[in-house]
């Protein structure tokens, strides 16, 4: 570079001198981010440009971070929910020296590049969360900043302040636009959320053209009804008005902060400036040349890092080195005056148990009238929570259905942030994000609702995964058993679509033991989130001294009963519908047929167990067979072949009591018998 400043008539004005050490960062992350995405071919410039001067300010002033350790738990978080703009993330990861190397960001886009085309938790150091799917990053930050919160309530003492961490989230028009952003917007608000802040890209600009072709509401008059404290920076390049804006948003104790900075697309680009050609493709390399000029930069030079910045970069590291320092040794004097809430901080940052427990989780006696698959969860979670006390959660506005309530635990509110018990309202979407910001926290977070409405939580969940965070859904009224409520409330295709999600464990459980052993797998599990699929109604509680052990569950299938030798007919059943399977193998025992019943709670555990075992359960030499569940029969021929019969959900249910529905629609033990006699016909030589 021959010269820092911008240069050229025509740029906008910035509050900026032509020369300075910030200004030359600030250049550098808005000429590595155009190269990197004309390197790719592919990629959106524009909003890193735009925002720079705000994204390089925020970190250099504002956050608390250290690069040498991207996990120092008390570290702010920045979560850049317009993730299409990752570029400007990767150049200041880069800048910071979080190890995202030159290499890498030449790299962009590209095969087993840390640096994705959208940020994902993981893969470059530094990157908070995984986010693209708009609106995502926004609600997962109100979850972050519950987290602090809880902890902050949890663990800080007099004179021993361990966690006062800020949550910082930058946002765009789609954001706005997404209704998850609303939803966790109005909870911040009614919680009082006041260490979070969102910083709003206001660009005006989406991939169609100008906002003005659909968003024209006042978003400052919205966020000031949702209780935010809201400020407004008229150009996004004036630092001296954003640090007014930044300063007043955390000196407020008692709300949210959203700051609205005016910015342009592409700043600088002669031709693409506030042009809806900036956002989702290269500028091009003319154009490139031409902005650089502008930036009074050599337009020769690619991916260029002038040694001024390094030498700048090197001191901010070594202030930001000194923070954690601080903080280590303010941890240090806390351990030793309090060595028990040490163990369990501890415990959460390393995702591990404490001691016991599952000491007290309940095994159920048999009983043929049973109870609801939810109520026994009711009684395990209540079991586990009270060992676990990091285990924290609630409902869309479901709790006494869901029966997800933690007794003894409190309500988390504003002014009692150390309750357990999340009261999300009817906000599913932005419940599933929160969590993962719970998750994120290296909280235990669960949440719950009715499974048909898993679809509202869907983006959340497939992003859990994604992020390999050990968050729970726990999903009631699970089939046609919901009854009168109908259709609407009765989920049909849910099942398989959660199971087609990779990385999630389906759990379906087939009476209350199972229940229990579900559990004890869930809470094992660091690595991935886990879908817990119960019913409404009562179901039998399984004579275990006549069939086999619920500690099957554990491999995701198991051979319930068996009537010795080798099978005529196998019958495989889920959840409420493995009691059908049972009936039916009596009715064919008392017939001299041998049926085999498999109970299969989670085809994820059983695929993961090896060839042998799962052959030993479902022999490939045993063709007959028959599964059974109250859901879409989407992918049960996996297990049953082209020609086995599967008896589910052909279609929408009906409003009804259950004790019509099921025989309706097929679910019976003479349905069963019949299918059973049907494959056998089908299958003798």
């Amino acid at each position: 570079m021959n010269n820092h400043g911008h240069g050229g008539k025509d740029m906008p004005a910035t509050a900026s001198a032509p020369f300075d050490a910030d200004q030359l960062c600030i250049t550098t992350i808005r000429t590595l981010s155009m190269d990197a995405v004309q390197k790719a071919r592919s990629g959106h410039p524009g909003a890193s440009m735009g925002m720079a001067a705000c994204a390089y300010l925020l970190w250099d002033r504002f956050l608390r971070h250290n690069p040498a350790n991207p996990e120092w738990p008390n570290r702010d978080r920045f979560v850049l929910s317009i993730g299409h703009a990752s570029m400007l993330l990767y150049s200041l990861l880069h800048l910071w020296r979080y190890g995202v190397t030159l290499d890498d960001i030449k790299s962009f886009r590209q095969l087993n590049s840390p640096c994705a085309g959208h940020p994902e938790h993981g893969l470059a150091p530094g990157v908070e969360m995984t986010t693209g799917p708009l609106g995502q990053g926004a609600a997962a930050s109100v979850g972050m900043a519950i987290g602090e919160r809880w902890l902050a309530a949890t663990f800080n003492r007099p004179g021993h302040t361990i966690v006062d961490y800020r949550v910082f989230a930058l946002c765009g028009d789609g954001d706005m636009m997404e209704g998850v952003t609303s939803e966790a917007a109005s909870l911040a608000g009614h919680l009082g959320l006041s260490k979070l802040a969102w910083i709003y890209d206001n660009n005006r600009i989406t991939i169609e053209g100008s906002t003005a072709l659909t968003f024209t509401e006042d978003v400052a008059a919205r966020f000031l009804a949702y209780k935010w404290s809201v400020h407004r920076v008229g150009d996004a390049n004036d630092l001296g008005a954003l640090t007014q804006a930044l300063e007043a948003a955390l000196r407020e104790q008692d709300r949210p902060s959203l700051i609205i900075a005016d910015s342009h697309i592409a700043y600088g680009s002669p031709n693409k400036q506030d042009t809806a050609g900036a956002h989702g493709e290269p500028l091009g390399e003319e154009e490139i040349r031409a902005t650089k000029r502008r930036y009074g930069c050599n337009p020769d030079w690619h991916f260029h890092v002038p040694e001024e910045v390094h030498a700048v970069m090197a001191e901010k590291r070594a202030s930001a080195e000194r923070l954690e320092a601080e903080w280590r040794a303010r941890f240090h004097e806390y351990a030793k005056a309090y060595p028990d809430l040490m163990g369990q901080w501890n415990l959460i940052q390393q995702r591990r148990l404490p001691a016991g427990w599952d000491a007290d989780i309940p095994t159920f006696a048999e009983d043929n009238k049973g109870l609801a698959s939810r109520q026994a969860s009711s009684k395990v979670l209540n079991a586990i929570a009270a060992k676990v006390p990091w285990m924290i959660g609630g409902s869309a506005d479901l709790t006494p259905s869901t029966k997800t309530h933690l007794a003894e635990a409190g309500d988390f509110e504003r002014g009692s942030e150390g309750g357990r018990n999340l009261h999300f309202g009817v906000r599913e979407h932005a419940m599933g994000a929160i969590l993962n910001g719970l998750a994120l926290t290296k909280l235990r977070p669960f949440g719950s609702g009715f499974l048909t409405f898993s679809d509202y939580s869907r983006p959340a969940i497939r992003l859990s995964a994604l992020m390999r965070q050990p968050v729970i859904y726990v999903f009631t009224h699970d089939s046609i058993g919901v009854g009168e409520d109908g259709p609407t409330h009765q989920p049909i295709e849910q099942l398989p679509s959660l199971r087609a999600i990779p990385h999630v464990l389906v759990l379906r459980p087939a009476d209350a033991n199972e229940v229990a052993v579900a559990w004890r797998c869930i809470m094992e599990i660091t690595d991935r989130p886990v879908a817990l699929v119960l019913t409404r109604q009562a179901v039998p509680t399984i004579d275990r001294s006549r069939y086999a052990s619920a500690e099957g569950l554990k491999r995701g299938a198991y051979i319930l009963a068996d009537a010795g030798g080798t099978p005529d007919v196998i019958l495989i059943g889920t959840g409420s519908e493995v009691q059908l399977c049972l009936g039916a193998a009596e009715v064919l025992a008392e017939e001299g047929i041998r049926a085999r019943v498999v109970s299969l709670p989670c085809w994820e555990l059983f695929e993961a167990e090896g060839a042998e075992y799962r052959n030993e359960v479902l022999p490939p030499t045993v063709r007959p067979r028959v599964a059974v569940e109250a859901a879409s029969t989407f992918g049960w021929q996996r297990y049953v072949g082209i020609e086995g019969t599967i008896i589910g959900q052909l279609d929408f249910g009906a409003s009804a009591p259950i004790e019509a529905l099921f025989p309706a629609f097929g679910f019976t033990v003479e349905r069963v018998v019949e299918a059973a006699h049907e494959q056998l016909r089908k299958n003798s030589p």
